[in-house]
């Protein structure tokens, strides 16, 4: 198996892991307020591949107000992240109904400003305003 973490940069412990998280999703022109993180434990980052992981004490769910959904967040995330987007993207989950299904992609519209995609390992693709998941909400 091959070590996506090679030549990475990572910061250890809460404070310096969420910092570092939130700069990566404003480097990257997605929402701050897309991982909320809770007892952060490690967060790595590989600029050559934009391999990306994060590990917590635990698995968090967040219930974002302004859409009335609940996403689980595992106790390991990870995924690839680009310019306003995120690809194969693991350990996140939103319900849909009384189904918990992997998100896989998250990607902020070029196009329509203000809309952001998740994108389903099923397929399924659900739009929401950016500003749903603004750091804070």
């Amino acid at each position: 198996m091959v070590d996506n973490k090679e030549g990475g940069i990572v910061k250890k412990g809460h404070d310096e892991g969420l910092k570092m998280a939130v700069s990566l999703l404003q480097e990257f022109e997605l929402p701050d307020g897309l991982l909320p993180l809770a007892n952060v434990i490690e967060v790595g980052y590989v600029k050559e591949t934009g391999y990306m992981w994060i590990q917590q004490q635990k698995k968090v769910e967040h219930e974002f107000k302004m859409i009335s959904k609940l996403v689980s967040y595992d106790s390991e995330i990870n995924g690839f992240v680009e310019k306003k987007r995120i690809k194969k993207l693991k350990g996140v989950k939103a319900k849909e109904l009384m189904l918990w299904p992997p998100v896989s992609e998250i990607t902020v519209d070029e196009k329509t400003p203000g809309k952001i995609h998740f994108k389903s390992l099923a397929g399924i693709t659900k739009t929401f305003p950016v500003e749903a998941f603004a750091a804070g909400q």
